[in-house]
């Protein structure tokens, strides 16, 4: 096993495991109003575990500070359906609920306002904005809708967009024979062999997720690059896209090392022609020659902010 693929494996290893301690918090000093005084009891109101940053669906967000925690509490809900279309967001509210301060609520809904979840305006607060204003593109819109019940439309509509950005790259590759990034490409394949030979699904994933970035930046195309995201995020959520790299088989390894054949000849229509298979390639199907059965799929934790 070569030195980067040691690397690669000893730092998945060795990943975040915990939650972020919530400290002393500058909490809202005043008592909590009735919920008869407001119109519309929110959410957390009716699930008491989620009242609170680091409760049950931020169990995620490890590594991640206050303000990280509380957008991706919030982010889950309002993408879940949890929080509804033009829902209003009192602040003081929620820094109540969540026992965090008033920097902090702030500071996460202007995360959430910048990826069209939310919006502030002067004399009409903030408010929940239609799925149709929302970033769909935004890596953590794309987690958030794998968790929830639009898991299925989630997964279909990542896959058509890979079949649509990943041929098309992995023919440009073939054009752009840089022995830096061949190298890497190899290096991959290697890290995700010997990962399934070990049963460890972190490692692959994060050597998988890898290969397809480096794929797309070295079609050299910029606004390609610019989608390289959408991948990454596919391949590493929850629910990912039923493709070959959301279990590793045989067959997927194998395509991987084609791709990589290819590109080295410079073959555009047969580096294509590999990744089309891969994406063709259903765990479904062929759950019996999975050689990673007994795999999770792995949820990495979520971005800072």
């Amino acid at each position: 096993m070569s030195t980067l693929a040691h690397t690669m494996m000893t730092a998945a290893r060795s990943a975040d495991s915990g939650l972020a301690g919530t400290g002393e918090l500058d909490r809202y000093p005043y008592a909590e109003g009735p919920a008869g005084d407001r119109v519309g009891a929110p959410a957390w109101e009716t699930e008491p575990e989620l009242g609170r940053v680091g409760g049950r669906r931020a169990a995620g967000s490890r590594g991640r500070g206050l303000h990280g925690q509380l957008v991706q509490q919030l982010g889950q809900m309002i993408v879940s359906g949890d929080l509804g279309a033009d829902r209003p967001l009192v602040p003081e509210e929620i820094g109540q609920r969540f026992e965090v301060s008033r920097t902090v609520v702030r500071e996460s809904l202007r995360v959430l306002e910048a990826k069209g979840l939310v919006s502030a305006r002067p004399n009409v607060g903030t408010r929940v904005r239609p799925v149709s204003d929302w970033n769909l593109l935004d890596p953590d819109i794309i987690e958030w809708r794998a968790f929830g019940p639009q898991r299925d439309n989630q997964r279909r509509e990542l896959t058509e967009l890979r079949w649509t950005i990943e041929p098309l790259a992995a023919r440009l590759a073939a054009g752009h024979g840089r022995e830096d990034v061949q190298q890497r490409l190899v290096d991959m394949v290697e890290i995700m062999n010997h990962s399934v030979a070990q049963g460890d699904a972190l490692t692959f994933s994060r050597a998988d997720a890898e290969f397809h970035s480096l794929l797309i930046h070295v079609a050299g195309n910029r606004m390609l690059e610019h989608l390289s995201g959408i991948v990454s995020s596919a391949l590493q959520v929850s629910g990912g896209p039923v493709t070959g790299c959301d279990r590793p088989n045989e067959a997927s390894l194998g395509h991987h090392a084609r791709i990589v054949d290819a590109l080295a000849a410079g073959d555009g229509p047969a580096a294509e022609a590999a990744m089309r298979q891969l994406l063709s390639v259903h765990p479904e199907a062929m759950h019996t020659e999975a050689v990673l059965p007994e795999m999770e799929r792995v949820v990495p934790a979520p971005r800072e902010h």
